[in-house]
């Protein structure tokens, strides 16, 4: 077996949107929140909650208006590590996480700094969200996801 075998799949990655777009009342309101270290879901007809909050309900397909102001606290659904590379949301290796907001359906798909020790991480961990020192209103506001119990 190779040493390369050993380090296991790789593959290059990039995440990006490159296209403009407005962002109307709700995710307007939700990026606002997040410059101001808030964080909103939208309340669907349902009673149930989404976050980030969409513009229509992802089962009904209504128009969502009403929000909500949430916790940033929640718990890791799902998880994957990365290595480090230039550009990413934390310095040094991270997990890309589905993460459960406290009061919502679904997850949020963001970034988790567990100080570099994938053995920190796992289904049901608690974490809350790390502001970024710099807010402009976008989505990079919210840093990433870390544990709350930084004594884990």
């Amino acid at each position: 077996m190779s040493a390369d075998a050993d380090e296991g799949l790789r593959a290059p990655y990039e995440i990006e949107f490159p296209f403009e777009r407005t962002v109307g009342p709700v995710v307007g309101t939700f990026l606002a929140g997040l410059r101001e270290r808030r964080l909103f879901g939208a309340r669907t007809e349902r009673g149930t909650v989404v976050c980030p909050p969409p513009e229509f309900d992802p089962v009904t397909g209504r128009e969502l208006s009403e929000l909500v102001e949430l916790a940033p606290v929640g718990a890791v659904e799902s998880w994957t590590w990365v290595r480090h590379r230039h550009g990413d949301p934390v310095d040094g290796d991270f997990a890309w996480a589905l993460i459960a907001i406290d009061g919502t359906e679904g997850t949020f798909f963001h970034a988790l700094d567990a100080g570099g020790d994938p053995a920190r991480i796992r289904r049901g961990l608690r974490v809350r969200a790390r502001w970024a020192d710099e807010r402009r209103g976008v989505l990079s506001d919210l840093r990433c996801f870390e544990p709350e119990d930084d004594d884990e």
